[in-house]
């Protein structure tokens, strides 16, 4: 007969009686709002709240409870899933505590506490478990609050410090006795280590939540799988089901008895310290066969706590048992220990692996809460951000799934922001993430950017030329051309080009007397940025005269040597680029920031617009839900599993240019140590059939700019089963947090590969035989010999005794290139690395002639202009794959410039960047051929797109 059969109190309530307090294992916003947590306390003596992710998964991942708050924060601040979860566990927290609060008040501190654990990714973390332990009991404010940290081997010593802190702590995930032990030692150390400095423990409380009904779970399997085998020892094992666990947990109780009985705990006593109490925590039946009650009715004792599931709080309120069973049949539990040890039924090794799923199975509840947390923010967000929609065969996906399912178990994403350079090579990785957080450094200083744009707006500049090259270069042009000209401010324009004609061609576009130079040089020493910056000096200083140093600025790496020339010229202002950032990745910092202002660009809309790249890529963002880490897992998975190492990039025309940019983050990301991805940029997509199995499609889709062609393009891909990865832009600006996803995507897709994307040390060899030559010709007046081994009317033909060799001996162009192009099979791609003027009739010749050859071919071609691909895919043609087919072309220039300062002019520095490229291919082996054009180029040209036609 239940207590409230025969008339008595209710059961929960007369629990208090012998001394045990019933507390709540859950927590839900419309639980409290409604008064439904308040009329527990005043009718079923609820003394407490206990809540874990998988409690708070149920509230906020289902219903609607918190979607008015998390429209209001996203309305106000771009935040990641993360940060969301923990604003809103922190209201239900407080809110929770201020029902609370009069049972703290009453019971003077022993009860009425609400817990908030620590993240469940902390748990193998001591450092990382102490700050989150001190951030949260700040960030809540309650003095009703406890902690709840796991009592892991690594989360004991954060308990102890925790204690020491002040702060009241549960600790959670306890199984087995000696982990207990080691908790209570924790407790008390912590005290006496604050009462030793003199500090107050009276207010501080802890419960040690000790897990119960797992065990049975565990130990009766076996028990059964025994007995299903025959085991010899049957019937003793059935008399053990549904017993070890509470016996464990009585054996615990005793111990608590005997250390509060002595005399260190005395002395703690006397100071007003409280005693940790046991918490029952695990205490819903999960055999059906035993009572629903079980572990609530054997528990009950003095100074005990009893964390109760909703259902089983219920069933106890309706039939519960009420009496002294904690302390009773003592030796009855001595037995059934004794009798497990001797059947062989292993509890310390069944309470190892309870506490490792435990971790386990609170980081799994943890994902699944910040997922569902990152679901509904993106759908909130809506049109906000960006949007992804894959179109992959069923073999990828699946590969792509597994993939993610792997960087879930093992914490990748994390890993990431943690800077663990482990999850690539294991060297110099975590040297370069400073890219991670650096839109929130740029956020915070906006006013600094704001400031100077107002400056440049004042002085009334016309035009602005931007002189760089890769990643100096490429993302300032991708804001010149998608944002174009803003009133009041002047024209941006991008050189990245040693060709004389183009420089001549820059020069004549501006006015040198209203024009703003700015001069981009990561390192400071890049050859390309400083001839660039003499020559513009130089012609600036022809009409400026003392002038002129005031319009120049520079974006450069602090100490770098552009730095000392900017200082020595008397430039106007010197922005700083971060060391730990490097080109390719540099973008949202001032390299890309800086001209942004300069060209009058939303500055704020535009760094938010980043931002919520960042958030959603955060490391609180699971993997299926985090853009980055999906388009990265596609990317790496498609080319380490499936050969599908060619990413043709397309976008809408009112984004064409993010194409360029893409290209130079993942291929000199990624194309290295023989291995990488090959980006295929400005294509213009073919039918399905003139594609081989080597691709994955990416469209960057502009829904204010739709192109009706690339639409049918695309969709006729996906249906003839091509890998398609469609990213849907809603405006503009959100090119910005494209940036930062790709970055993230390409040091994802170099984990999958396993590279070290942050490095380039190909890139560094062309420099190095550019230098050579470049240095040879100041010493000499004139370059090293360098004879063609066929000519062809106005065409000469180069190549290293090897490449010559297996061309067959051709003397005319076409075949040459019949014999060369036919070196190319499946799986390989064409580059044309045209080392020419690139302006809008050489771009439409290129791609005229690329489109030929894919077409002929059915390979993928890359369009190419020097020597400005030499600092983007340069680095994957000589260090990645070893499946490029690679035709240079170069020609007579009927333009020279001087390089002031130096023997050599722009035609001879054009000449050496030609012939270090070639040289480093030839030396990686690549199959290389080199045309150079005589005579006008135009016509060359023409002659040479011909015979290639022909060719193939």
């Amino acid at each position: 007969m239940s207590a409230q059969d025969s008339g008595s109190e209710n059961p929960l309530k007369e629990l208090a009686r012998y001394g045990q307090s019933p507390w709540l294992d859950f927590i839900q916003r419309s639980y409290t709002e409604n008064g439904s947590l308040k009329k527990l306390v005043d009718e079923d003596g609820l003394k407490g709240v206990t809540s874990n992710p998988a409690i708070f998964q149920k509230a906020m991942g289902q219903g609607t409870d918190y979607d008015a708050q998390i429209r209001s924060v996203l309305a106000h601040q771009v935040i990641d899933a993360g940060a969301l979860y923990e604003l809103l566990a922190v209201d239900d927290i407080r809110a929770a505590a201020r029902v609370l609060y009069p049972v703290y008040e009453q019971t003077k501190g022993v009860d009425g506490y609400v817990s908030l654990e620590v993240s469940p990714y902390l748990a193998r973390d001591t450092k990382g478990t102490l700050h989150e332990a001190l951030r949260l009991w700040k960030a809540v404010g309650a003095r009703n609050l406890m902690i709840k940290i796991p009592g892991t081997e690594e989360g004991v010593p954060a308990v102890r410090a925790a204690i020491a802190e002040g702060l009241s702590i549960n600790v959670t995930l306890l199984f087995s006795i000696d982990a207990y032990k080691k908790v209570l030692e924790a407790y008390i150390t912590g005290l006496e280590d604050r009462l030793g400095r003199g500090e107050s423990v009276k207010d501080i409380a802890s419960v040690a939540s000790f897990f119960v009904s797992r065990i049975d779970v565990k130990i009766d399997k076996e028990i059964d799988d025994r007995v299903a085998k025959g085991d010899r020892d049957s019937a003793a094992l059935k008399a053990l089901r549904g017993k070890v666990a509470i016996a464990n947990a009585k054996m615990a109780y005793e111990h608590w008895k005997d250390v509060t009985a002595s005399a260190r705990w005395k002395k703690l006593a006397d100071a007003g310290a409280k005693p940790q109490r046991l918490l029952w925590a695990s205490t819903g039946t999960k055999d059906k066969s035993f009572s629903d009650v079980l572990y609530v009715d054997g528990l009950i004792g003095p100074e005990t706590v009893n964390t109760i599931p909703p259902a089983t709080f219920d069933a106890f309120r309706d039939h519960g048992k009420v009496a002294p069973t904690l302390t009773q049949d003592i030796e009855g539990a001595k037995k059934v220990m004794a009798e497990a040890q001797r059947l062989g039924l292993d509890l310390d090794g069944v309470t190892k692996v309870l506490v490792d799923e435990g971790v386990a199975s609170f980081a799994d509840a943890f994902d699944d809460l910040l997922g569902s947390v990152a679901a509904k923010q993106a759908a909130f967000l809506g049109k906000k951000v960006t949007s992804t929609a894959l179109r992959l065969p069923a073999d990828l996906q699946k590969a792509v799934d597994a993939e993610l399912e792997t960087w879930r178990k093992d914490g990748n994403v994390r890993r990431i922001w943690d800077k663990d350079a482990t999850l690539w090579t294991g060297k110099d990785e975590a040297s370069w993430l400073k890219w991670l957080d650096i839109t929130d450094d740029q956020m915070a200083a906006l006013s600094k950017f704001e400031d100077f744009q107002a400056e440049v707006k004042a002085r009334g500049f016309r035009d602005a030329l931007l002189l760089g090259m890769g990643g100096s270069s490429l993302g300032p042009e991708v804001l010149a051309q998608t944002f174009g000209k803003h009133e009041g401010f002047p024209h941006l324009y991008v050189l990245d080009s040693t060709d004389p004609q183009q420089v001549r061609d820059f020069e004549k576009k501006i006015d040198i007397s209203k024009t703003l130079f700015i001069v981009s040089s990561k390192s400071g020493g890049t050859l390309e940025p400083n001839i660039l910056k003499a020559y513009f000096f130089d012609q600036a200083k022809k009409v400026l005269g003392d002038k002129v140093g005031s319009h120049f600025i520079t974006v450069t790496d602090p100490g770098s040597h552009m730095e000392d020339v900017a200082k020595k010229d008397g430039f106007w202002k010197i922005f700083y680029g971060e060391k730990q950032i490097g080109g390719r990745y540099s973008v949202l910092s001032d390299f890309g920031m800086v001209p942004a202002a300069v060209a009058g660009l939303p500055l704020k809309l535009l760094l938010e617009s980043a931002q919520r790249g960042e958030k959603s890529c955060a490391a609180s963002v699971p993997p299926v839900q985090n853009p980055g880490v999906v388009l990265g897992a596609v990317l790496g998975v498609a080319a380490r599993d499936f050969g599908r190492d060619k990413v043709t990039i397309i976008a809408s025309p009112g984004i064409y240019d993010m194409g360029a940019w893409l290209e130079q983050l993942i291929a000199e990301s990624t194309g290295k140590d023989g291995r990488g991805l090959i980006p295929i940029d400005d294509e213009t997509i073919g039918k399905p059939g003139v594609y081989g199995r080597d691709r994955v499609f990416t469209y960057l889709r502009l829904a204010e700019d739709p192109c009706p062609k690339q639409d049918a393009a695309f969709a006729a891909l996906v249906e003839a089963g091509e890998p398609v990865v469609t990213i849907e832009l809603h405006e503009r600006r959100q090119v910005l947090e494209e940036f930062f996803r790709w970055e993230f995507a390409t040091a994802v897709a170099g984990a999958v590969i396993g590279i070290n994307p942050f490095n380039q040390p190909d890139v560094e060899e062309s420099k190095i035989e550019t230098k050579k030559i470049t240095t040879a010709y100041n010493e000499t007046g004139r370059l090293p010999p360098y004879e063609p081994f066929a000519k062809d009317g106005p065409f000469a033909f180069y190549a290293d005794p090897k490449n010559a060799s297996a061309l067959g001996g051709g003397k005319t162009a076409e075949a040459i290139l019949k014999a060369h192009f036919a070196r190319g099979k499946a799986g390989d791609y064409v580059a044309l690395l045209a080392y020419i003027d690139r302006d809008t009739w050489t771009r439409e010749w290129i791609q005229k002639v690329r489109l030929d050859l894919r077409d002929a071919l059915k390979l993928a071609t890359a369009a190419e202009f020097g020597p400005r691909f030499q600092h983007s895919t340069g680095q994957a043609y000589k260090g990645g794959p070893d499946t490029g087919v690679f035709l240079q072309i170069t020609c007579d220039d009927e333009v020279n410039l001087p390089v002031p300062g130096e023997k050599y002019t722009f035609s001879i520095v054009k000449e050496a960047q030609a012939r270090g490229d070639m040289e480093v291919l030839a030396e990686r082996g690549r199959r290389v051929l080199r045309v150079h054009i005589h005579g006008e180029l135009k016509a060359g040209l023409e002659k040479l797109g011909q015979d290639i036609a022909r060719a193939v």
